[in-house]
């Protein structure tokens, strides 16, 4: 079993804690990128103390990360976003769309999204429309519509049901010649 040590959280480490927080960790994890890196210490009255300020300012920063965290995601409701790809005649792309790919889009867009926050629910290698959840916060979350489209014009069986059509009634029509001369063969030959 682990061993659990309990540390201060000298800054703020995601997905752990914020400045001033005391946590239980590995001993691991502590020993190998918490103490090493000088995101925590061992625990003490008066350290806790001395972070108290720094404590406060990590707050605040959280909660206006939260604010506009929010806003974003009242902004993307109803967002619709394309994308444009190289494929083959049929529409499968050469490649994927990546969450990188569509969190790039949406930076240039001016929507602060890290690529972790687009969240994928199938592989993107088709044209079509895509549903993508954005969720920057575990209780935060919205759809975008994605329209992955071609770079070029593509023929989707149109010209090709056309050609095929006129192939097959150039063979038809060709049978019912050879078809009549067959015909006119025979009926030279019981005359004669």
């Amino acid at each position: 079993m682990a061993k659990l040590v309990e540390l201060l959280l000298t800054e703020t480490v995601e997905n752990l804690g914020i400045v001033g927080d005391v946590v239980s960790v590995r001993a691991g994890y502590a020993r190998n990128y918490l103490l090493p890196h000088e995101y925590a210490t061992t625990s003490s009255e008066e350290k806790i103390a001395a972070l108290a300020e720094k404590r406060a300012v990590a707050e605040r920063e959280l909660a206006n990360q939260r604010a506009m965290r929010e806003s974003m995601v009242a902004k993307l409701e109803g967002f619709e976003l394309t994308i444009e790809r190289s494929c083959n005649d049929l529409g499968h792309l050469y490649g994927s769309v990546t969450q990188q790919d569509i969190a790039e889009l949406l930076i240039e867009q001016g929507f602060a999204v890290r690529d972790r926050d687009v969240r994928l629910g199938q592989t993107i290698k088709r044209i079509d429309s895509y549903e993508i959840v954005v969720r920057p916060e575990q209780d935060l979350e919205t759809t975008i519509k994605l329209w992955v489209v071609s770079d070029r014009p593509l023929d989707l069986g149109t010209d090709n049901e056309a050609s095929s059509s006129d192939a097959t009634s150039a063979e038809n029509q060709e049978g019912e010649s050879v078809a009549e001369e067959t015909t006119a063969d025979a009926e030279t030959a019981l005359t004669e």
